[in-house]
């Protein structure tokens, strides 16, 4: 089983800066790429910000310049450093991650339970 745990949500002022973390667990033989998801309310999920194992970064064009992604691949966890922030980053934000639990299995997708972020105006 792969377990990912996220933290570091909350509220802020429009403005702030907050940074999510989402640590692995788990019986997992390797990581590929880890990102980023938010969905807010009557809305789709939508990619926020991903990144490869070896640090290629890609990012939604709402987030580009005001959040950062980021992994430490020795603690199996990736980051999200939001600045900036706006209303309408306001969204419950999940972390993702491509695993494999074996050397025989095939990547599969993991997901975290999902930390709310709130921005005030």
């Amino acid at each position: 089983q792969v377990q990912l745990v996220e933290s570091g949500g909350g509220l802020v002022q429009a403005g702030g800066s907050l940074r999510l973390s989402c640590a692995a667990s788990g019986s997992i033989f390797s990581i590929s790429d880890m990102g980023w998801y938010r969905q807010a309310p009557g809305k789709q999920r939508e990619l926020v910000a991903t990144i490869t194992s070896v640090g290629n970064t890609l990012y939604a064009d709402s987030v580009k310049g005001r959040f950062t992604i980021s992994r430490d691949n020795a603690k199996m966890t990736v980051y999200l450093q939001m600045n900036s922030l706006k209303p309408e980053d306001t969204a419950v934000y999940y972390c993702n991650a491509e695993c494999m639990t074996t050397r025989w299995d095939r990547l599969r997708d993991y997901w975290g339970q999902g930390t709310q972020v709130t921005v005030s105006s």
